[in-house]
């Protein structure tokens, strides 16, 4: 791992968005906020928002989270957060309009669904768990897992964090928002710390490898990737706003 913290990428964006509190998906043109409850699509550049989806009695949802975009549909996580035992689901909208047109639950599973993404032929899904409110007893928050899946939800393998970063630097937290991204690595931040982390899938055994940590003006939460503009998404939910910023330094820095 290196040892220096990066200081942050520059911010080339900010919109406002009243969804901004979980997470954030982004594609081409468009960029998603999400929070508990509610999705809203906006355009990217401009901030102008097109599309919204809230929850009703049809689709009672109480904690959606991370979100991500892929050909032609949005997929956002949710759970029962705070509530315990932990079950979760998968939840399916046309990127579209943001009609909510499918689900796949995994009950009480690996803990509580924080973020899913789609990367080399699987989804990608992070189980979180927390010291504190949301937590189960004897399972603290170093238990938090990323797990793979195929295209049809059949586990592939899992991977843990490594604990002395959980346990110095996440707060008793989990990790809340991550995407896959250039260089074949993974970008993630935790709850409420300013900065993100990038780990890669380690050569032997289940613990993933850091690789670098980048400081951010942003405070944990929602994280998505454009890797074909270089640019990342985090969400500053005390502002109710994304915030857009170009990679280049950091992936200069990484080589790729």
């Amino acid at each position: 791992m290196r040892a220096d913290i990066l200081p942050a990428l520059p911010l080339v964006g900010k919109y406002a968005a009243e969804e901004a509190i979980q997470g954030v998906a982004a594609d081409k043109r468009y960029f998603y906020a999400i929070n508990n409850t509610a999705i809203g699509k906006y355009v990217r550049g401009s901030g102008k928002k097109v599309a919204a989806f809230r929850a009703d009695n049809r689709t009672p949802l109480i904690h959606m989270d991370g979100g991500m975009a892929r050909n032609g549909k949005l997929y956002c996580s949710h759970s029962n957060f705070p509530e315990t035992p932990m079950v979760s689901s998968v939840e399916m909208y046309d990127a579209d309009t943001l009609r909510h047109t499918g689900s796949h639950s995994f009950g009480m599973d690996a803990g509580s669904m924080v973020w899913i993404d789609w990367h080399d032929d699987s989804w990608w899904i992070c189980f979180g768990h927390y010291n504190g409110k949301g937590g189960e007893p004897g399972k603290p928050n170093t238990m938090t897992t990323l797990v793979r899946y195929d295209r049809d939800f059949r586990k592939r393998g899992a991977y843990s964090f490594p604990s002395a970063l959980v346990t110095e630097r996440w707060d008793g937290m989990t990790a809340s928002g991550g995407v896959w991204g250039p260089g074949n690595l993974l970008y993630v931040t935790t709850h409420h710390a300013p900065e993100f982390y990038v780990f890669r899938l380690p050569d032997a055994g289940s613990v993933l490898e850091t690789v670098q940590i980048v400081a951010s003006p942003c405070e944990g939460q929602g994280l998505a990737v454009d890797a074909a503009t270089r640019r990342l998404f985090q969400i500053q939910r005390k502002e109710r706003a994304v915030y857009e910023f170009d990679m280049t330094p950091l992936l200069r820095v990484l080589k790729i």
